[in-house]
């Protein structure tokens, strides 16, 4: 489907970046605007369900991925305060025996390059940094964007992947700021040999507790140690990359067991970000400008789904466009269609996940014996319509 102008992508990212590598593998032509002076992720580690997987082998990427990611055995949540094991679920074999894919862990950094690389593989693909997007218009036959330096660029259509705070959302959805959960998160991440060997544990690990939980897990085929230390907290600080208050989270976590104390004895210097959502919405196109991602339908970190389902739209994107037959307008409304209701219902299911791993009082106490009891392992189980994954053909026909 050549096209005689670009889409232009707004956002470098690993949305923007995937949809860009999916556009191009079908012969349209794509610039991507990214508005830092390089390419590059921040943040730490992030979970790779089976339904990401999925949509590697669709993508041929599913060797690039796995040289840089680690499989873990098992997913498991224990009690912050006591230890206790509340649930363990394996995954390993028994994940591919479920749902046919792994399910993995990946340097959020290592995941982006993965889709870099396969950009720049691609002649179609034009990757521009420095280019902030200020606003756009659009007519019947294309789009025009202003970047931040006066520069106009015309291209065929335009996809926002362009975050949490997206200008594009502004102007096609217009619901002002996001939502703040009222939660932040520290992350960090240690080398192997930092770790002490009865702190190190080999599985995707969540220590729950009141309003505070820990999440560690090996990264980078296990020669790294990812932390992540949730929190309800009055800060509020825009952005991903703010330095945390050591001294505030000794306090959240001062009654938890002397492994999770221990564990965040050992990191000197934490990133920190307040985490954010916003309310599901069934429209977020507008002619020949739609959005991807976080721009589209950001999520709280509770199932791991952020970078996954940004993946999948960007999938969806490209059978609904190949459906269309070229028609950027048909498409775009194709694609969303086909994804408000299932991204809608994994922001959802993100909070209600989030009252889960802070439970107190009788809720906590519910929380421990439902899944102790081995029949309700459940709040796992329970997400099988996520993690079996989507066949973006089948969306169409």
């Amino acid at each position: 489907m050549p096209s005689p102008r670009p889409v232009l992508v707004a956002g470098g990212g690993i949305g923007g970046l995937a949809a860009a590598y999916v556009l191009a593998c079908d012969g349209v032509p794509v610039t991507v605007l990214e508005q830092s002076a390089a390419f590059g992720e921040i943040g730490a580690g992030i979970q790779l369900g089976p339904n990401i997987f999925r949509m590697f082998e669709r993508l041929g990427l599913t060797d690039a991925i796995r040289r840089v990611a680690y499989f873990p055995p098992g997913l498991g949540m224990n009690d912050v305060r006591t230890g206790e094991k509340v649930v363990r679920v394996p995954l390993g074999d028994a994940a591919v025996a479920t749902y046919g894919f792994p399910y993995g862990v990946i340097y959020r950094a290592d995941l982006h390059d993965v889709f870099l690389a396969a950009c720049k593989s691609l002649p179609g693909v034009t990757l521009r940094t420095s280019a902030k997007v200020e606003g756009f218009a659009q007519d019947a036959s294309g789009v025009r964007v202003k970047l931040a330096g006066g520069e106009v660029l015309e291209g065929a259509a335009l996809v926002g992947a362009d975050g949490l705070w997206s200008r594009i959302r502004e102007a096609v959805v217009g619901d002002g700021k996001p939502r703040v959960s009222g939660h932040i998160a520290y992350r960090a991440v240690l080398k192997r040999e930092d770790v002490p060997a009865h702190l190190w544990s080999d599985d995707v690990l969540l220590w729950g507790g009141e309003k505070t939980h820990l999440v560690h897990y090996p990264l980078r085929r296990g020669e790294l140690f990812n932390l992540v230390a949730v929190f309800h907290s009055s800060k509020y600080d825009e952005g991903w990359n703010t330095f945390g208050d050591t001294a505030e989270l000794n306090e959240r976590f001062a009654h938890a067991v002397p492994p999770v104390r221990e564990l965040l004895g050992k990191i000197e210097t934490w990133k920190m970000w307040v985490l954010c959502d916003r309310e599901p919405v069934d429209n977020w196109t507008q002619g020949r400008v739609t959005l991807l991602g976080d721009a589209a339908h950001p999520m709280l970190q509770y199932l791991a789904q952020g970078a996954g389902q940004a993946i999948e739209d960007a999938v969806v994107l490209g059978a609904a466009l190949r459906h269309a037959k070229g028609d950027w307008p048909q498409a775009f409304q194709l694609y969303q269609r086909a994804r408000y209701l299932r991204t809608g219902r994994v922001q959802l299911t993100a909070r209600f996940y989030g009252d889960i791993y802070h439970a107190s009082g009788v809720a906590r106490e519910l929380r421990n014996r439902m899944f102790q009891s081995g029949q309700e392992s459940a709040g796992f189980a329970g997400l099988k319509w996520m993690y079996e994954g989507i066949d973006p053909e089948r969306l169409f026909t």
